[in-house]
């Protein structure tokens, strides 16, 4: 085991430093101690992530579902996102061929589908008809929406790169659809209302509690009201 500049390092080593006051050093009190390392193998621990539905078609009247959860945005101007999809999956030749597709957020009320539609093939069946999904016809490209997902992102693909078990496809966002039951009176998006859900380590989960607004942690607090002295 090695030592340096105040830190050990070892298989299973921990970690010294000013912020230790925030952890029990024993683990108890209510907080787990996360200074204390194991060295896993190179995996994908990068969780949570979405579990977007992706529609797609194959340009010929036959449309169909699938599960990512290697889904995310690349680039803001213009808005790009990206998929990863294994060359084995019955949606990648449509893919390919049409360079097409729709995100569809994943709710609540929509995990049960979303596992659903990310294990079994529509090679064999119909899963729109299976989970009970209604299609929507799309403003900007030939796939489908799911009408009950709270957000619908139309993207047309642009590059598609080749990884290893999984082919990244790199598109642009050509149309977004958003629930009107979202948007209040000022036109503000509130996603807290449709209770998204989120992917993390073989696990489906709701997203719930705010912590804070982007740049809560830098914005100047309120000053305190001076109490009356009289």
């Amino acid at each position: 085991m090695e030592k340096q500049g105040g830190r050990r390092y070892g298989k299973n080593h921990e970690i010294r430093d000013s912020r230790k006051k925030r952890v029990s050093s024993d683990g108890k009190g209510g907080k787990p101690d996360y200074t204390k390392k194991q060295i896993w193998k190179p995996g994908n621990m990068l969780y949570p992530v979405p579990a977007v539905l992706v529609t797609v078609t194959d340009g010929a009247g036959n449309d169909n579902v699938f599960t990512v959860a290697w889904a995310g945005t690349v680039c803001s101007d213009p808005p790009m996102v990206s998929i990863s999809v294994r060359r084995s999956r019955f949606s990648y030749e449509m893919l390919v061929r049409t360079r097409e597709f729709v995100l569809n957020l994943t709710t609540e009320e929509l995990a049960e589908a979303a596992d659903y539609c990310g294990v079994r093939t529509g090679r064999h069946e119909d899963k729109f008809a299976a989970m009970g999904l209604t299609k929507a016809k799309a403003s900007r490209v030939h796939a489908p929406l799911i009408l009950e997902s709270p957000v619908n992102i139309e993207c047309r693909v642009t590059r598609i790169l080749e990884l290893g078990s999984h082919d990244l496809f790199l598109a642009e966002v050509e149309s977004v659809s958003v629930a009107e039951a979202l948007v209040d009176a000022d036109g503000r998006l509130d996603l807290s209302k449709a209770r998204l859900a989120a992917y993390s380590h073989g696990n489906y989960h709701v997203l719930g509690r705010t912590l804070g607004s982007f740049g809560y942690s830098v914005r100047k607090k309120q000053a305190t009201p001076a109490k009356r002295t009289d």
